[in-house]
């Protein structure tokens, strides 16, 4: 139950679908068009507009005008699920919602030396909804959780070809979590358990950019873990609780979003093509178990509503991208990449809320520039995961009345597309 619902809570962090996301885990990659186009590859080393306030700090020493970046980007995922529950149910595929991912950003150079920044963007997230007579419903009926960051950025360029960056970001999550409860065994239909929460929490972005030759240049930004506190609401409507039906409970949730490191090569054959490559570790061996505790009144404590853990047992994992983008003329450039990124779950751990596996990647996009101070930029991916299952048992009796087991075989695949206009003064 809430279990189930809070370890997406945070664990996530942004509402934006889950497993069919352009990114491992919870992550969102959806953070720049011009690097959708080259399937991310080159996140570090690019600095080909403002979003580089997210994806390298540092970059903003190679804007030499001041600037704005705006867009967003539609994530249309697939899902063919096959399996059962020991209480019966739909298998429906449609469990992930169309949604979008705004971002915004500004960069102003100060001097040679100096140049400012803010951006905002939504790293994580996840929205799943299974409707109310699915089979997953008692594992997990609705995620909807979401992070945007605020991120005011400063760097500083030392010469033509070493400069820094620096931007502290203020995260805000919220979310709402929701599982069915089994009441067949008092002759009753599905009870619920839903929680709503929020926090501000603050880590920070930062990233070196070098410039090794004429015609390459060296990235590498580090994103920082950002530990949460979640404090909200968590309502239950059991029967199974007397005269606590329906009522709200205080709850709490301590999670904290992995750290990352980007490294990547951007690298001007000629005059028209630039090849990219890049690499991303992300520490998601820091969600072991999420645990949620509930202010319960006396009569429910030590009970499972109470305190509720559920083991998640995440891997560290590592994407990596290659690239490239040809200039058509001085108005138009296309771009293409593949990447590939590992999932952190597990298969004796994973969950209905992110039945992720490993996957891959194709992205097209194009930028094109009527004039100097204006450049559109379009997108457009395609994910396709391995095949994964998720097997859920219950651990005790009391477990097993109120949820049953779910088994499922997920077959997930998602297009995504963007665009984003960029305006220079």
């Amino acid at each position: 139950m809430k279990k189930s619902m809070l370890k997406t809570s945070l664990g996530v962090a942004v509402a934006l679908a889950s497993s069919q996301l352009l990114a491992s885990g919870f992550a969102l990659n959806e953070q720049s068009i011009s690097g959708m186009g080259t399937g991310f590859a080159g996140r570090s080393s690019s600095a080909e507009d403002a979003s580089t306030v997210f994806g390298n700090p540092a970059g903003m020493s190679r804007l030499k005008r001041e600037q704005v970046t705006v867009g967003g980007a539609a994530v249309i995922a697939k899902t063919d699920i096959k399996g059962q529950s020991s209480y019966g149910g739909e298998t429906d595929g449609d469990m992930v919602p169309v949604v979008g991912v705004p971002m915004g950003y500004y960069v102003k150079p100060i001097d040679d030396h100096w140049s400012v920044g803010f951006g905002v963007y939504v790293p994580f997230g996840l929205v799943t909804d299974y409707g109310s007579d699915d089979a997953a419903r008692y594992w997990g009926k609705k995620s909807h959780v979401e992070v945007v960051t605020f991120q005011p950025t400063v760097s500083y360029a030392f010469n033509d070809k070493v400069s820094i960056g620096f931007g502290p970001t203020i995260n805000r999550i919220e979310g709402e979590l929701g599982s069915n409860l089994n009441q067949r065994f008092i002759g009753q239909g599905d009870g619920e358990v839903k929680i709503k929460g929020d926090d501000v929490a603050i880590g920070y972005n930062v990233g070196v950019l070098v410039q090794a030759t004429d015609r390459t240049r060296l990235g590498l930004t580090y994103h920082s873990m950002v530990d949460y506190k979640l404090e909200g609401k968590t309502r239950v409507s059991t029967a199974l609780i007397g005269p606590y039906n329906g009522d709200k409970f205080d709850a709490k949730l301590n999670i904290k979003t992995p750290e990352s490191v980007d490294f990547s090569v951007t690298h001007e054959l000629d005059d028209q093509w630039t090849l990219y490559a890049g690499s991303t570790w992300t520490r998601w061996s820091r969600l072991k178990d999420i645990t949620v505790e509930n202010d319960v009144p006396a009569a429910l404590r030590g009970s499972a509503f109470q305190t509720i853990s559920e083991e998640q047992n995440w891997h560290d994992t590592w994407a990596h991208a290659i690239g490239a983008s040809y200039k058509v003329n001085k108005q138009w450039t296309l771009r293409t990449g593949f990447s590939v990124d590992q999932s952190p779950t597990n298969n004796e751990n994973r969950s209905p809320r992110i039945p992720t596996g490993d996957r891959k990647i194709f992205s097209l996009g194009a930028g094109w520039s009527p004039n100097e101070d204006m450049t559109i930029d379009v997108a457009y991916s395609y994910l396709w995961e391995e095949d994964t299952k998720v097997n859920n048992q219950p651990g005790t009796a009391q477990e097993g009345l109120l949820k049953g087991s779910y088994q499922a075989k997920y077959e997930n695949s998602a297009h995504g597309v963007g665009a984003s206009l960029t305006y220079r003064f």
